[in-house]
């Protein structure tokens, strides 16, 4: 990386617009100095909004872009149809040289399949995956794959491990993440024929690997990273999501019953504005699509200006920590 990291954000795919992505954008550059910034998309509509909320500001600039995909298109029709979309083009400025990473809250399918037929993948690396970090009773723990591939064989499950073990390393500043294979039991005789083929491939590796963790303890600090087929993945996470909203639904309605309830939730508003800030998932905000020549970082689609901006300092960390050369070295290592 150079001294002046240069980051392109798709700013017109996200389901909140244009303008998330703009104040994103003036806080991330408040806050590192040597940051710049291209927002891609409608340039019209870009510039009104620079001129209202950011002003004058160098390290700022627009590429236009003409089209937008949308979130229910087909991946096929955004790479075929959607050539000047500010998604296509801010992928393009990964290729071209001109931005060293992107960062956009668009349709997860077409980002992946776009980025995959641009940017081409890592050698060695078959297919790209989606890790995010997620909070844990110790720190946070990285999962993936969390939703790219529906399937996944053993070779491949390894080459998550690998690459989980790189971005948890350069995200946490850990030396040797603590590397367990989600399956339905802890002993070396559970799991499908794929888990256990895989679990033998990362025992032969030099990654720590430290066995099958269980769903119950993907969050109990077991493990730094929780690898896991895309199909699986996305379902342990939707109800991770779906079961926090339902701890807190219960919650509100339990402090909202009686009057004796509501001032004892007045008592406790302390501790749960605490526990609502650390389980903030905005803090985790930006997934990572690894595997691929470059580093393309996945926000939330409706993700605010908080949020996106955490999206964008995931991509500065990669960046700095050259995460996909760092990915090909390991692999280079193991095969070696």
């Amino acid at each position: 990386m150079g001294t002046q990291p240069v980051i392109a954000l798709d700013a017109m795919s996200g389901d909140l617009g244009a303008e998330v992505v703009v104040r994103a954008a003036r806080a991330c550059l408040d806050r590192t100095a040597n940051l710049e910034l291209i927002l891609v998309g409608d340039e019209d509509e870009i510039d009104s909004l620079v001129t209202r909320i950011v002003g004058n500001e160098p390290r700022l600039s627009i590429c236009p872009a003409t089209e937008v995909v949308g979130m229910s298109e087909s991946a096929a029709d955004a790479i075929r149809k959607k050539k000047d979309s500010s998604m296509r083009v801010a992928i393009n400025l990964v290729k071209d040289g001109v931005a060293e990473a992107c960062v956009s809250a668009g349709n997860t399918g077409a980002l992946m399949a776009t980025a995959k037929f641009v940017l081409k993948m890592l050698p060695g690396i078959d297919r790209p995956a989606l890790i995010a970090e997620l909070p844990a009773k110790i720190g946070t723990v990285h999962m993936l794959d969390l939703g790219l591939n529906a399937a996944n064989d053993p070779e491949q499950l390894f080459q998550f491990a690998l690459m989980g073990s790189i971005v948890t390393s350069s995200i946490c500043n850990i030396d040797r993440p603590r590397v367990g294979l989600l399956n339905i039991g802890v002993e070396d005789t559970k799991g499908n024929e794929t888990v256990r083929a895989a679990a033998n491939k990362l025992l032969e590796s030099t990654l720590n690997y430290i066995g099958f963790v269980e769903g119950n303890e993907i969050f109990s600090g077991k493990a730094d990273v929780v690898v896991t087929d895309g199909f699986t993945g996305n379902i342990a996470v939707k109800t991770m999501e779906g079961t926090a909203s339902l701890v807190s639904y219960y919650v509100k309605r339990e402090f909202k019953r009686t009057i004796f309830t509501k001032l004892q939730a007045l008592m406790a508003g302390p501790v749960l504005n605490s526990l609502a800030v650390e389980m903030d998932s905005r803090n985790h905000n930006g997934a990572s699509l690894v595997g691929l020549d470059g580093i393309v970082i996945k926000s939330h689609g409706g993700a605010d200006s908080y949020a996106f901006g955490h999206a964008i300092e995931t991509a500065l960390i990669e960046l700095k920590n050259q995460v996909p050369q760092e990915i090909g070295n390991l692999l280079e290592q193991e095969s070696s």
